[in-house]
């Protein structure tokens, strides 16, 4: 369930992404203030949750082509699925101060 919520999520930031990019074209000074409420501090929240969704969704997508593809992958997946939420709250562990640094600065001073 959680892979195809992310898969849905992603989606949706993709296509909100081509149209705030399709705005330069028509709007140049409304492109300039979308662009301008992305350095927001809560919008680094919302970047924290994107790289959440595509860091889980692709690992996990690792783990179901291992489980489709390796003969011994149905037998494993309960495993594979822990390995994958490790990994990933790991990962998520190391991206706070990439992602949220500059929001943190902002809100706290440096």
């Amino acid at each position: 369930m959680a892979h195809r919520v992310t898969g849905v999520l992603i989606f949706f930031f993709l296509f909100v992404h081509v149209l705030d990019t399709a705005l330069v074209r028509v709007s140049p000074e409304a492109y300039d203030t979308v662009v301008a409420t992305y350095k927001t501090p809560i919008v680094a929240l919302l970047e924290y949750g994107l790289v959440a969704a595509i860091l889980f969704h692709a690992l996990n997508g690792l783990r179901v082509i291992a489980v489709d593809f390796w003969v011994k992958g149905a037998r494993y997946q309960k495993q594979m699925l822990w390995t994958v939420v490790a990994l990933w709250v790991v990962l998520m562990i190391g991206a706070i101060y990439p992602v949220l640094g500059h929001a943190a600065r902002e809100l706290f001073g440096s």
